[in-house]
């Protein structure tokens, strides 16, 4: 940290903070009369300062997975700089240069995709989905087949369309009522199979697909316009599908005619070790979704991806003044989005990123499984690339949940360390249990090392 700003001129800062900032995801109560609202000041690599100078190694790339180039990379800040003063926005109802280089690059790496819709949210890009599926429903459907299935623990987004597609009971708690014509599907966590009944010992991935097609059938076929489902599940407990999971999806959306929609918001553009998260698994998506890594948290853009045989349904009628897709997005049109999210995909590529995450990947997932030969309160390791859970429990025999305070308290350590890793939060009632790590796609063994030792510790004063 480099000491820019004086003592005086944080504690300004902080002060305005306190009076004026509504932070995300957290009770400002104590900032009244306990403690100081947390800034961070400065950031390069995998490290970020706070106002009190303290150095954290961030495991988390930003608090939500974002940043997977790490801090201070000057190239992108540079290519938006330039781009801005040449030109920073028009409508997306026409094109930039930058727009139209990133869509060409980006549908380079998603074979069997051809079209970008940009925007400037998770959210956002995932309410568009739905959007077309509820208007390709009634170009083609009389209206009816407009249902969208989404899975159990899995999470959209804030906008109220998104929480009514969200498996995640407590972010939705107090927001109803919900869009109606949402309906939920069982999650494959093949780790808490014991809490599905009829679920088999073999073949469970195969099983737990099949129960989407149970409510396909119940609903009716003809009324399921769509599924949405996340690569691996995130915020649920960072949850990736088990064998014979994904092929059985895709063959019971073909069976049926519906699209698949594929939110690649937190494991896209690299956080898994490909491209996309879905491309590990050999299926073919009708609509996929994206945002957070797509320019490392370094400008807003979101995408919304999708086939050109969804492209086609709205201009198949040029004289129909209500066929095209009537809607925009304000800040789609902003042009420093697409420019930092080029420099963004030359980082990955011209470092080999996808090649580095997949390895540290490796190595961390094995440094969490020999962790949990030394710490009993950890159940279960998994995850993909640089994208892992431990899921912490009060009994390995039964199973039972570790105590989310005590989650809360292994994070807290952590972050006591200078080490910033996350958990399961507010998402799963009483089963908020899980530790998440993302490191941005640059981290080292030593980085690795330095995380899990600072985990090893927390595990042990908190569960001693």
């Amino acid at each position: 940290m480099d000491g820019t700003f004086s003592e005086n001129d944080i504690s300004r800062i902080v002060e305005a903070d306190r009076a004026n900032v509504w932070h995300h995801l957290i009770q400002h109560q104590p900032f009244e009369t306990a403690i100081d609202p947390r800034i961070i000041v400065e950031g390069k690599g995998m490290k970020v300062w706070d106002q009190k100078g303290k150095e954290h190694l961030d495991a988390v790339s930003g608090g939500v997975w974002t940043v997977n180039v790490g801090y201070g990379r000057e190239s992108i800040a540079d290519a938006v700089r330039d781009q801005l003063v040449k030109m920073n926005y028009f409508a997306g109802s026409a094109g930039s240069i930058p727009g139209a280089l990133f869509a060409e690059k980006l549908i380079s790496k998603m074979p069997g995709m051809s079209r970008v819709y940009y925007m400037n949210s998770g959210s956002e890009a995932n309410e568009k989905a739905f959007k077309m599926v509820r208007q390709i429903a009634h170009k083609r459907y009389g209206g009816k087949k407009h249902k969208i299935l989404y899975r159990d623990r899995d999470y959209h987004g804030t906008t109220i369309a998104c929480l009514s597609a969200g498996g995640q009971d407590e972010r939705n708690a107090q927001y109803g009522p919900f869009t109606p014509g949402f309906i939920r599907v069982p999650h494959c966590l093949e780790y808490r199979k014991h809490e599905q009944n009829g679920a088999p010992l073999e073949n469970y991935g195969e099983w737990a697909a099949n129960q989407i097609e149970e409510v396909i059938l119940r609903e009716g076929p003809d009324t399921v316009g769509a599924l949405c489902l996340e690569p691996v599940t995130a915020g649920g407990g960072v949850i990736e599908a088990p064998d014979g999971y994904w092929p059985r999806v895709a063959e019971i959306c073909k069976k049926y005619e519906i699209l698949l929609h594929i939110d690649e918001v937190v494991c896209g553009v690299g956080r898994t070790g490909t491209w996309f998260g879905y491309q590990h698994y050999d299926i073919q998506p009708d609509m996929v979704t994206m945002a957070k890594g797509v320019a490392s948290g370094y400008a807003a853009i979101a995408c919304l991806v999708t086939s050109e045989a969804v492209f086609d349904m709205f201009k198949n009628d040029p004289t129909d003044p209500m066929n095209y897709f009537r809607d925009i997005s304000t800040f789609g049109g902003c042009t420093s989005g697409p420019a930092a999210a080029l420099a963004n995909m030359q980082i990955i590529e011209d470092e080999e990123l996808l090649d580095n995450t997949n390895n540290m990947g490796a190595y961390m997932l094995d440094k969490l499984n020999a962790l949990a030969e030394k710490h009993v309160v950890i159940g279960d390791v998994r995850g993909k690339g640089l994208f892992l859970g431990a899921e912490l429990v009060a009994d390995r025999t039964s199973r039972d949940p570790a105590d989310e305070k005590k989650v809360q308290a292994v994070v807290g350590n952590c972050m006591a360390q200078g080490v910033i890793i996350g958990a399961t939060n507010r998402s799963l009632p009483g089963k908020n249990n899980t530790l998440c790590f993302s490191p941005a796609l640059i981290a080292t063994k030593d980085d690795i090392n330095h995380i899990l030792d600072a985990v090893d510790t927390a595990l042990s004063a908190v569960f001693s």
